[in-house]
């Protein structure tokens, strides 16, 4: 049985590829869920993943694998130790890191790897204020706890730190969405993108130099799937997957159609 087992995982994900030149590509792991109960065209999960997948397999270095991450997840700790990167787009997924020790550990593994670590819309979630801390220390930004804020507007999303590799080629832009605001981030985030809220300016996409040295990137957007048909959206996400890999990023930005 137990041989039965390891052949199955073997071909779950396959082995480790490189590029032309034998080079390992880095190895990024798009995590997905089931349907949580959302209306149809929100929180889709898997076919958002996949429309990042195709923006990331334009880079030939980038090894992006969709992954079902629904419980119990079992084979989750052995793939996450071979992963360059991670990309959790799920359902109250900081309640999902921190419910299982073993699965917790393994992301923490990640981190001290200096994994990259991005995170999008309610994979930052949890209604529980315990699960705040862990998440943050790893993703550095988590909608959490009770006094959590959230709203569907068309609002202004503006630049925050035109400065940085993951805004470029962004510009001021429009969106509707359903953006988490007030929310608990590490000291050391830097804003990347905030949006005008109730008459307030409040970041809902940001970066982290951990302190282990690694990177994460963080979006609270993306509620309503047909977002995903942004330039400004897809650009966004992928190019703060890029930074966490630390990849170079062009100055004009990544071509997006």
């Amino acid at each position: 049985m137990r041989w039965f087992i390891a052949f199955l995982l073997a071909f779950a994900v396959p082995a480790l590829p490189v590029d032309a030149q034998g080079i390992r590509k880095s190895r990024v792991l798009l995590l997905w869920q089931s349907p949580d109960g959302h209306p149809k065209d929100t929180h889709e999960y898997q076919l958002g993943q996949k429309i990042l997948k195709r923006e990331l397999d334009k880079f030939t270095s980038i090894d992006a694998v969709l992954v079902n991450a629904d419980d119990p997840w079992r084979d989750g700790p052995k793939l996450l130790a071979d992963a360059d990167g991670v990309v959790l787009f799920v359902s109250e997924g900081a309640k999902w890191l921190n419910s299982n020790p073993e699965r917790l550990a393994a992301f923490q593994a990640c981190a001290k790897r200096k994994a990259g670590l991005v995170v999008l819309h309610w994979g930052m979630g949890t209604k529980d204020a315990k699960n705040i801390e862990p998440f943050v220390e790893l993703f550095g930004g988590c909608h959490g706890g009770p006094d959590r804020k959230y709203k569907v507007l068309q609002t202004d999303a503006k630049i925050a730190d035109n400065k940085h590799p993951i805004l470029n080629g962004l510009h001021d832009f429009k969106a509707r969405d359903e953006f988490y605001y007030t929310l608990k981030f590490a000291k050391k985030k830097t804003p990347l993108l905030n949006a005008t809220i109730d008459g307030e300016s409040y970041p809902v996409a940001w970066a982290l130099e951990r302190d282990s040295g690694g990177r994460s990137f963080g979006f609270s957007g993306l509620h309503f799937h047909e977002n995903w048909q942004l330039p400004e959206y897809r650009r966004l996400v992928t190019q703060g997957v890029l930074w966490t890999l630390n990849m170079p990023i062009p100055k004009d930005g990544i071509a997006v159609k």
